[in-house]
């Protein structure tokens, strides 16, 4: 049972974490119908960019908390920046084109962040030490610790407040306009360059948050990171319905949930013959049998749309 406890504390961690790369995914695709598979690198950038910030910041001394706080502020600027940039540079003049041309164009920025990454900060792994003590907690036999608390707590935090964003802003009525229909919304005064655009900030916002929660909780850092954190949270915003925020707060905390039951139990279940370090294979089970047999996902429905 403790075990069980256990399990189900880091599906909550690992899924609150999903839900916000999700998020970003499901946005970007509710409005534009576009997968924006460079998305995982977002989230890889700004953990490299909070990495680096955090090393001078306590370098010139600044008191800890302080640090943490003003380094997650100078990635969340970053990304919003590049995300920005993607946009305005790789997506937009594609806007119109086939549907194939921006998926392709996804993928090679993706790749292009990875190498740049790569070329900045190395091939190797970075340590991801957080300049103060985390106190572990012990709930039913089983144990969470401080920075865990805070990365559920944050991420639900930030969840609400985007919902809030979205239903009841002038900019989120602009961003259901858009994904409702553009052209009624350009009519009606809407500009929807403007709106992508900030769409795109948003979710990168949300992929730096992300990068700084993953990167603190495992305490590691790598060039590579971004490409199968970002398979999944595509994956968890496919499950819950990809197009619809709810959807993707449901998807991630889930595929957590399941990712994290399967690598306590896998083998048990198989008789020792697959380790935990297979619980890889989970998300991509959900993935081809979501599409199966619900291709629009628990939640499915566009974000225009009202739950």
């Amino acid at each position: 049972m403790e075990i069980f406890f256990q399990q189900i504390i880091n599906g909550f961690v690992q899924g609150s974490v999903y839900a916000l790369v999700a998020l970003g995914y499901t946005m970007v695709y509710g409005i534009l119908g576009l997968i924006n598979f460079a998305h995982g690198e977002v989230v890889m950038i700004g953990a490299m960019i909070a990495l680096t910030a955090l090393q001078a910041l306590l370098a010139a001394a600044f008191a800890p908390v302080l640090a943490v706080l003003l380094s997650l502020m100078v990635a969340v600027a970053v990304c919003m920046a590049l995300g920005y940039s993607i946009e305005r540079i790789a997506y937009r003049p594609l806007r119109n084109a086939p549907r194939l041309a921006p998926l392709i164009t996804a993928i090679g920025v993706s790749i292009v962040l990875q190498n740049l990454a790569m070329m900045i900060w190395g091939r190797e792994y970075h340590s991801f030490n957080l300049p103060f003590a985390s106190t572990s907690h012990h709930l039913g036999g089983a144990v969470m610790n401080d920075v865990q608390i805070v990365i559920v707590i944050v991420a639900l935090v930030i969840m609400a407040g985007l919902m809030w964003l979205v239903h009841h802003t002038r900019t989120g009525r602009a961003m259901r306009a858009v994904a409702e229909n553009p052209a009624a919304a350009t009519l009606m005064g809407v500009d929807i360059n403007r709106v992508i655009s900030v769409t795109f900030m948003i979710g990168s916002a949300l992929a730096a948050i992300a990068g700084f929660m993953v990167s603190a909780n495992y305490g590691i850092v790598h060039y590579y990171m971004g490409f199968m954190l970002g398979l999944k949270a595509f994956t968890a915003a496919v499950l819950g319905g990809i197009g619809n925020l709810r959807g993707a707060m449901l998807g991630g905390v889930l595929l957590g949930l399941i990712e994290s039951l399967g690598a306590g139990y896998i083998g048990d279940l198989s008789g020792g013959f697959l380790g935990s370090h297979y619980q890889d294979v989970f998300a991509f089970f959900v993935l081809i049998a979501v599409l199966v047999f619900r291709p629009s996902g628990l939640l499915g429905e566009k974000l225009a749309e009202r739950a």
